[in-house]
Parts: C-alpha cells; sequence; structure tokens
C-alpha cells in the first residue's frame, strides 16, 4: 500500500501539472488581452509557468504545515529525525516528484526554449533527492526544508509575466523585484545555511542516514547552494539596474 501511495502521489503531481497547465492557457486567453498577442513559444512558457506556481503554492504550504503544526518532526530524544516520515510527507514529495518529472521532460522536449543546462542540473539533483527519500523514509525532514525554497518561483515566474506583458516599468514590477530579492535572500541562502547549522548541530541523528544518502544531503544541497548564489547575484545585479 505504501508503494502504491507513492506512485498515486507521483501520478497526482503529472496531473496537477496538466490540468493547471490548461487552466492557466484558458484562463488567460480569456482574461489577458496580451496574451492572445504572443508567439506559441512564448506562451507555452506562460503556461509552464503557471503550473510551477501552482507547484511551489502548495509544496511550500505543505512543508510549513508539517514543520509549524504538525508534531512528524517535533522534538523528541527517542526517534530519530532523520527517520521520521507520514502519508503526509510521503504525499507532498511525490507529488513533487511528479512536477519535476513533468517539467523536465517539457524542458527536454522543447530544449533550449524553456531553460539551459542549470534548469536540468537543478531538476536532476532535486528529483534524485527527492526519490532517495522518498524510497528510504530517510531524511524527510531535510529534503522538505530545500523543497520549502521553492516559495520564491511565485516571485521570479511575476517577474518573467510582466516583462512578457510588457509591464517592464511598471511600479509592480520594481516592488516584486524587491521582493523576489528579500524573499531569495531569506528563502534560499539564509534558509539553506540554517539547514547546515541544523545538521551539524544533529550530526550525531544524520551520521545514522545510510551512507549514500548521508553524503548526498551534504553534496547535492551544497551544489543547489552554489547555484542559488549565483541567481541571487544575477537577481541582485538585476533590481540595482531597475532601480
Amino acid at each position: 500500500s505504501k508503494q502504491l501511495r507513492w506512485l498515486s502521489s507521483v501520478l497526482a503531481g503529472i496531473l496537477m501539472c496538466k490540468i493547471v497547465f490548461d487552466l492557466t492557457r484558458v484562463i488567460s486567453a480569456s482574461f489577458i488581452a496580451r496574451y492572445a498577442k504572443l508567439n506559441d513559444k512564448v506562451k507555452l512558457e506562460w503556461n509552464n509557468r503557471g503550473f510551477s506556481t501552482f507547484h511551489a503554492i502548495v509544496v511550500a504550504a505543505a512543508a510549513l504545515y508539517l514543520f509549524l503544526f504538525s508534531d512528524v518532526f517535533a522534538n523528541s530524544p527517542d526517534y530519530p529525525i532523520v527517520f521520521r516520515s507520514s502519508p503526509l510527507s510521503d504525499a507532498v514529495l511525490g507529488v513533487s516528484l511528479g512536477y519535476f518529472l513533468t517539467d523536465l521532460a517539457m524542458i527536454l522536449y522543447q530544449y533550449p526554449a524553456l531553460g539551459g543546462a542549470e534548469y536540468i542540473i537543478h531538476h536532476g539533483l532535486s528529483m534524485y533527492s527527492i526519490l532517495l527519500s522518498l524510497l528510504t523514509g530517510q531524511a524527510q525532514f531535510y529534503i522538505l526544508m530545500v523543497l520549502l525554497t521553492e516559495i520564491t518561483t511565485p516571485f521570479v515566474n511575476l517577474r518573467w509575466y510582466l516583462d512578457a506583458s510588457g509591464l517592464k516599468t511598471s511600479k509592480l514590477y520594481i516592488a516584486n523585484g524587491v521582493a523576489l530579492f528579500f524573499g531569495w535572500l531569506a528563502a534560499r541562502i539564509v534558509l539553506i545555511a540554517y539547514f547546515f547549522y541544523h545538521i551539524w548541530r544533529h550530526l550525531d541523528q544524520v551520521r545514522k542516514v545510510f551512507p549514500v544518502g548521508f553524503y548526498s544531503l551534504i553534496g547535492v544541497p551544497g551544489l543547489l547552494f552554489l547555484m542559488n548564489v549565483f541567481w541571487f547575484w544575477k537577481i541582485a545585479k538585476g533590481m540595482v539596474k531597475t532601480l
């Protein structure tokens, strides 16, 4: 039944992407005049960013619930945090895996229209980490913490939407750029720094993770952190230029 639940959540993630992709197309065509004037490639990315935004909101909300309101990861000396999981945490990881599979398939099929090599690396590392944690039931606390960084995605996508709509000089574009800067700093720099601090504080528990998982838990977020620092530098440059 656990394997069936995993498969169901992955398929639910793929179905979620398909439904939101179609809804984004229909709603945009009905209520956004600029959408009809876009070419097919831009429309494809427009709709693609619709389901990436939805995924980010769903995953971030679920992760925050598990961290703040659920007792799954509550402090307990009797059971190491790296071995804790629940049906909800499994479902969140499965849905997220379904999203990354769908998005990566679209990126590869339309390459490089929807993103270059850095997106393939990012998605590949994310899928590897999520799958490893889902199948073993280990380190889900830390994988969910990394997934929480997706909370910045709506700001990234809004920036692109405003640009594609010819609103790059609007006040909303500037305000969103500033929000993106501070959101990225908090979610993808400070949070990941805390991620490694938490591992260091609980190293006795983290060492109990199976060897491949342990080294992946250190290495993969480290690589993602370096990518996030590089993107943060580009965001900072863009914000300064815009201001």
